[in-house]
């Protein structure tokens, strides 16, 4: 449910539709570090989570 909210919250930011704010979110360094347990990112906000990946899609 996590995953599902921040891309939702990523998705409204970066104006794209949910299929492709999800896409990106997968191939996120964000996700790679959540999914890896590092430096515990899964307990961030979900707020703060969009926003990195917010902050990565900004830099592609």
């Amino acid at each position: 449910m996590k995953y599902a909210r921040i891309v939702r919250l990523f998705a409204e930011a970066a104006k794209l539709s949910y299929e492709d704010a999800l896409g990106f979110f997968y191939s996120s360094d964000t996700y790679r570090l959540m999914s890896q347990g590092i430096a515990d990112m899964h307990c961030l906000s979900d707020e703060y989570l969009a926003d990195e990946v917010a902050m990565e899609w900004r830099k592609r």
